[in-house]
């Protein structure tokens, strides 16, 4: 997450407002390169910071349902407990409707445990798709805390360009400093 002050974007371009009115016709194209190169950045931060929080709720997400289920896995357990102790009650009974009352019992826990199976089963492939989900998240966030440091840097060499008059390297270097962020964060959703 980007631990820049939202105001310090504005500050940026202040200072590039007050170095437009020097009278150097090329602080004014330098003061609006840094305002632009603020302005993406500053939105390259917000990216960064909702990938951050999907990050976060794919995770949380992922830890629910794993949750459900390893609830769902011992109710399963639970119910397979339950057949077994009707198959051996209905082996001890003998021949007779007792017997056949146990195997029915038996017969039943079966079938629940098919369905139960079957749900443990989604629980789990769902965790697995919000895991993805968050590695996704953080790989974009990753990608877009490089870029929106490039786009930082490349503001700061710009000011350069400000401080040295008639300095044109600096300028150069924050536009393709800002490009390289720029594409970095088109890249990160790519």
């Amino acid at each position: 997450m980007s631990d820049v002050e939202p105001t310090e974007h504005f500050e940026h371009a202040e200072h590039a407002e007050h170095a437009a009115h020097s009278g150097d016709p090329f602080l004014p194209i330098v003061a609006i390169t840094i305002a632009i190169l603020a302005v993406i950045a500053a939105f390259i931060g917000s990216l960064e910071t909702i990938e951050t929080a999907a990050t976060i709720d794919s995770k949380n997400e992922a830890v629910l349902f794993q949750d459900k289920a390893t609830d769902t896995w011992n109710f399963y357990q639970a119910k397979s407990l339950k057949k077994n102790l009707y198959e051996i009650a209905a082996s001890l009974a003998g021949p007779g409707p007792k017997a056949d009352g146990f195997k029915s019992q038996a017969d039943k826990y079966d079938s629940d445990q098919k369905a139960i199976q079957l749900q443990a089963k989604t629980e789990e492939d769902m965790t697995e798709q919000k895991l993805r989900s968050s590695e996704k998240h953080e790989h974009r966030h990753q990608i877009l805390t490089v870029a929106v440091t490039l786009l930082h840097i490349s503001i700061a060499i710009a000011t350069i360009a400000i401080v040295r008059p008639g300095t044109r390297w600096p300028w150069y270097a924050a536009l393709t400093l800002g490009a390289l962020g720029s594409l970095g964060a088109a890249f990160a959703y790519s």
